[in-house]
C-alpha cells in the first residue's frame, strides 16, 4: 500500500478448562478498519477460552460501554446484547441504550442464523469504536433471545459477535463491521495469530512479521461471501478423501469441520468415537499418529496430531474435527476454523480479495509452497 497506517495488535490469553466443560463449549460454538488508509488504533486484549472462543473488547455508545465479541470471519453482522436478552443477573456485560447520547433508535427486526441456533432482536444505531477507530452513526443489532446459542452462551466468555466477512451475507444488507472500519479510515487487511497455550495476536492494518515465518503463499477468494477459495485436495495419511471443492476460513469455528460424507470416512479410518454430547463431536486414540494434507492454490498445508489433539485428559482425546453440512449453494466446503489457524498465520486481504498464509511462528513443521 502506498500509505501506510499503524497496525492493531490484539493480544491473547488462556485461561483453564475442564475436558467437561471444553466439550460444552465447543459443542455450542457455530459451526474488523479521516482521511482514507488515515485512522489510527490502539492494543485491545482478546481471551482465549481454552481454545473454543475466541473473544475480545470493543465499545460501544457515548459514554462508551465495552462489550466482548467474538471477531468471526464467517459472518458479516455485529450484534450486541440487550440486557432484556438473559436477566440482569447474567454475567454478560450488555447495551444500554438510554444512557448513550450518540444512540438513534431504528426498531426494525434482526434475526440470525448460526451453526448452533439463532439470535434475534432488532436493529439500533450508535458510535462503535473497534481497536480505537471510531465508526460514527454505526447500525448493529441489539439482542434480545439468545436461547438459540445454547449452554455456549451461558458458559461462554463472549457478549455478543462481531462478523468479519463480505456484504453479501450480511443479514438485511447492513454495512458490515468491516466496511465501516474502512470508512472510518483503516487499511484494508487484517491478519490472526493464535497462540496454542501461549498468548497470540490479532492485528487489524497489517500483519505482524513476529508471528509467522517465511513468505506469504496467496490465493484470490474464489466467494466474496464468506472468506472462500478453491479447496486442489484434501489427503489422509496420503489418500484422498472426499472431492468437496471449497473451503473457508473461519475464525468463528473452533475445530475443522467437513462434511458428513468426508467426516464419517475420516472417522472410520482413525477409529474415532464418538463422544456422550455429541454423535458430531469425536474422541481418538491419544497415542494415534496421522496426517492430513490440504491443498490450496498450490500450497500443502499439514496438519498432524499433535495439531488435531484439543485436549487430553485420562488417556482420552478430543478430536479437533467435527460434521457440519453447508446447504447448497453455499455448500459443501470445509471449514477451517480455530484448529487450522492456530498454526497457519492468516492474512485476511480485504482490497485485493486473497488470502495470504504463512507458518504461524509458533509451529514446528513447514508449508510446502
Amino acid at each position: 500500500m502506498a500509505v501506510s497506517v499503524t497496525a492493531h495488535s490484539v493480544k491473547l490469553v488462556k485461561p483453564q478448562l475442564t475436558f467437561d466443560e471444553l466439550v460444552k463449549a465447543l459443542g455450542g460454538q457455530r459451526a474488523l478498519l479521516g482521511a482514507k488508509y488515515g485512522a489510527s488504533s490502539e492494543p485491545v486484549v482478546i481471551h482465549d477460552y481454552q481454545n473454543a472462543q475466541y473473544y475480545g473488547s470493543l465499545v460501544v455508545g457515548t459514554p462508551g460501554e465495552e462489550i466482548n465479541v467474538i471477531y468471526d470471519t464467517g459472518s458479516s453482522n455485529l450484534w450486541v446484547p440487550n440486557p432484556d436478552c438473559c436477566g440482569w443477573f447474567s454475567s454478560h456485560n450488555f447495551y444500554h441504550e438510554s444512557q448513550s447520547s450518540t444512540y438513534v433508535a431504528n426498531g426494525s427486526t434482526f434475526k440470525i442464523e448460526y451453526g448452533s441456533g439463532p439470535v434475534s432482536g432488532f436493529y439500533s444505531k450508535d458510535t462503535v469504536n473497534i481497536g480505537g477507530v471510531s465508526i460514527a452513526d454505526y447500525t448493529f443489532a441489539e439482542v434480545t433471545d439468545v436461547s438459540g446459542l445454547g449452554i455456549s452462551y451461558s458458559v461462554g466468555k463472549f457478549d455478543g459477535i462481531c462478523g468479519m466477512a463480505w456484504g453479501s451475507i450480511s443479514v438485511d444488507g447492513v454495512r458490515t463491521p468491516v466496511e465501516g472500519l474502512v470508512d472510518a479510515g483503516a487499511e484494508p487487511v487484517f491478519a490472526f495469530y493464535l497462540g496454542n497455550q501461549v498468548d497470540g495476536e490479532l492485528t487489524i492494518g497489517g500483519v505482524n512479521s513476529a508471528h509467522y515465518t517465511g513468505d506469504f503463499a496467496y490465493t484470490n477468494l474464489e466467494s466474496t461471501s464468506y472468506w472462500q477459495v478453491n479447496l486442489d485436495g484434501l489427503k489422509l495419511n496420503g489418500a484422498a478423501v472426499g472431492t468437496t471443492p471449497y473451503a473457508i476460513v473461519d475464525s468463528g469455528t473452533s475445530l475443522l469441520a467437513g462434511p458428513t460424507t468426508d467426516v464419517n470416512s475420516i472417522a472410520a479410518s482413525l477409529s474415532l468415537s464418538t463422544t456422550i454430547l455429541s454423535s458430531q463431536e469425536y474422541t481418538v486414540d491419544c497415542s494415534a499418529t496421522y496426517n492430513f494434507v490440504y491443498t490450496v492454490g498450490g500450497a500443502d498445508y499439514e496438519l498432524t496430531e499433535k495439531d488435531l489433539v484439543i485436549s487430553n485428559s485420562g488417556g482420552t482425546c478430543l478430536f479437533g474435527m467435527t460434521a457440519i453440512d453447508v446447504p447448497a449453494p453455499r455448500g459443501p466446503l470445509w471449514i477451517l476454523g480455530d484448529v487450522f489457524m492456530r498454526k497457519y498465520y492468516v492474512k485476511f486481504d480485504v482490497g485485493q480479495k486473497r488470502l495470504g498464509f504463512a507458518l504461524s511462528a509458533a509451529a514446528s513443521s513447514d508449508v510446502v509452497v
